[in-house]
Formats: structure tokens, sequence, C-alpha cells
């Protein structure tokens, strides 16, 4: 058991050693020459998005702790980029994945898992984690959590998490400490890492989590109050959760700000006309949470630099957010958030009027 799980272990850490780091993406705005802003782009990893990171650190935890051996069926309740990239570590140890999606996930996620010899169980929303747990019992397997543990597995000290890479990248900048971060949240284990390291290292940067609709994060955040619930899930894949999840921390974040769905579809479409690129729709929810803190900096004339995630690439959601007839069916209306977006490109102006 122990010379599989060493291993396993060396399998994981080479497959890291043959990933270079994640690329930091400095997009320029003309009319605010005075803030920079960086794209981290967590879309280069192998399975395409931010999700890789957790993946690797959840299989590392596993096996360290002696949750996972030779022959562990691996189970994740995910909205589809986790289990993706944990079908990918499952494949590299050959171990058997199940994926507990909601129904709704986009068909190019389910192919993904697919791909990498994963298998999909779909179920309602508020179904995922139980069914987890009554197949981790029924097969003697190992459910991942990622809910629970997301906050634990990654060293937020150092050694190279995302937080390490972000201030190592900025070091030649013109202002290599960032005023703000901004990243939305699903499980809360990225913008937990991000805001220990933060008063760890003892930096003035502050953390700004942008949530979605139909999330209680932003709420939460405000309230402080652990039960709270809502019934429809988000409609902006991989953030924003129903219920507050363990490893969402308030307590490391200064600020949060809610973006409505349209706003964060409308802002990838801005996007791709200046990085040339299709981006998720959660690198949406970000970007227009950035622009509002970068429109005050530039409307109080200060200085400085500002830094979000590219948390994965747009060409899984053609069929549904590059989609104009998924958009109108769902009742996103995104040319209103486009004139904004464009008057704010113009300007470095973000009018609260929707026009």
């Amino acid at each position: 058991m122990r010379e599989w799980v060493h291993q396993a272990i060396q399998k994981i850490n080479s497959d890291f050693n043959r990933s270079s780091d994640t690329h930091l993406i400095k997009l320029d705005l003309p009319a605010v020459d005075s803030v920079s802003l960086y794209l981290k782009d967590e879309s280069t990893h192998p399975t395409g998005s931010l999700k890789h990171r957790l993946a690797r650190s959840l299989f590392l935890y596993g096996l360290c702790n002696g949750w996972i051996g030779e022959n562990t069926t691996i189970i994740e309740a995910s909205s589809g980029s986790t289990a993706v990239s944990e079908a990918y570590f499952a494949r590299l140890l050959n171990l058997p994945f199940i994926a507990v999606i909601p129904k709704g996930t986009s068909q190019q996620k389910i192919d993904n898992i697919s791909f990498y010899g994963g298998e999909c169980r779909l179920v309602e929303p508020k179904q995922i984690y139980s069914e987890s747990k009554r197949l981790a019992s029924e097969l003697g397997g190992h459910y991942m959590d990622q809910f629970t543990y997301a906050e634990q597995v990654t060293d937020w000290r150092g050694n190279n998490n995302i937080a390490d890479s972000i201030f190592c990248q900025m070091q030649a900048e013109a202002h290599p400490e960032p005023s703000w971060i901004v990243l939305s949240a699903g499980t809360g284990g990225t913008s937990a890492t991000i805001g220990r390291y933060l008063r760890y290292r003892g930096y003035d940067t502050q953390l700004c989590i942008a949530d979605p609709e139909n999330s209680v994060f932003y709420d939460y955040f405000q309230s402080r109050d652990q039960t709270l619930e809502i019934e429809k899930s988000s409609c902006v894949e991989g953030i924003g959760r129903p219920r507050v999840e363990p490893s969402f921390i308030p307590s490391v974040i200064d600020r949060a700000i809610k973006v409505p769905d349209a706003a964060s579809f409308a802002t990838i479409h801005f996007l791709e006309k200046l990085l040339n690129r299709k981006c998720g729709g959660s690198t949406g929810t970000n970007l227009y949470a950035t622009f509002q803190i970068i429109a005050e900096h530039n409307q109080q004339g200060q200085a400085g630099s500002v830094v979000t995630l590219i948390c994965d690439s747009g060409d899984r959601y053609l069929d549904t957010y590059y989609n104009k007839s998924w958009l109108d069916r769902n009742g996103f209306d995104i040319d209103p958030y486009l004139h904004q977006l464009d008057a704010f490109y113009e300007s470095g102006e973000m009018s609260a009027r929707l026009t």
C-alpha cells in the first residue's frame, strides 16, 4: 500500500513538473493609464481550468491521509470543471472515477469528463452531496468533497500556490504589489488561499469576491449567517453556491461585489474583442467586478495594479454563453451591459445607468 502511494505521489509531482506555470496577461485599457490590469490565465492548465490546481491538491491530500489506495473509486460532487480535472488525475493513477454533477452542466464538460475515463451521474443540484456520499459508502470509495476540503488542501504560505505565483510574476511590473486581487468563488478554496497568503506575507493587497446571481456568498459575507440557502443554482458554471460552503472563509475577504449574470456574459463577449479568444462565464464575473474597482481608482486618481483570473476557456460554452438563442431563451439581455463596457473602455468610467 505505502509503495503504491509513493508511486502515485511521484506520478502527480512529475505531471506538475511537466506543466509550466500559467501566464499572467497584461490587458491594456487606454482610457485608464494609471491602473494596470492583469489576467492570470488558468485556462492553460492541462485540463483547461483553475480547478486543475484544486484537483491535484485534493488527490495529494487524500493519498497522504491514507484515504486513497490502489483500487479506490474516486467520487466527487462537482459543477463540471473540478470533475474534469479529477478525472484526469484518476486516469493518471489508473483509478475509477465517478462525477456527480448537476443537471444542466454543459455537454462539453460532460464530454471532457468522459474523455478522461470518468463516469457521470446527473442529478438535481441539491442532490449532488447526498448522492456522492451514498456512492462512496456503497462502493467503498473515497468522496473527495471539494466543498469541505478546498481551503485545507493547499499550502497557503507558499509552495507555488496561485498567490505565490501571481506575486512572483508581478515582480518586474510598475506596481508589483496589486491594490486588489479579484476572483469569484465556487468552493472558496482559492479565495482562502490568496487571502491567507496576503496576510502571511504582510501585503497590503486587498481581496474582492465577485459573486453571481443565485449565490449566497455575497449575502454571507455581509451577514455571516451560515444558514443561508436559496433554491435556484447559479447560471454561471463553476462559481456561486446555493448554500454556504465550509471552505468559504469570509474573514480573509475585504470586499464582495454582486454581478448580474447578464453582465458576466456580456463581459466575456466584450473581452473576446480585446483578447481574440473566448473565456468562460466565471471570467466575465471576475472581470466585470474588476472593471468597477478600476473605474473607482480612475475616478479617485489612484495609481496601481489589479489582478483577476481567467478561470477556463469559452470553448466549453459555445452552446450556452456564446449562443444567442440560449441567451434569449433564458432571458439574458447582454446589449445594455455591452454598451456600458464599451463606454468604460472609451472613458474609464463605469456608469451605473444601463442603456
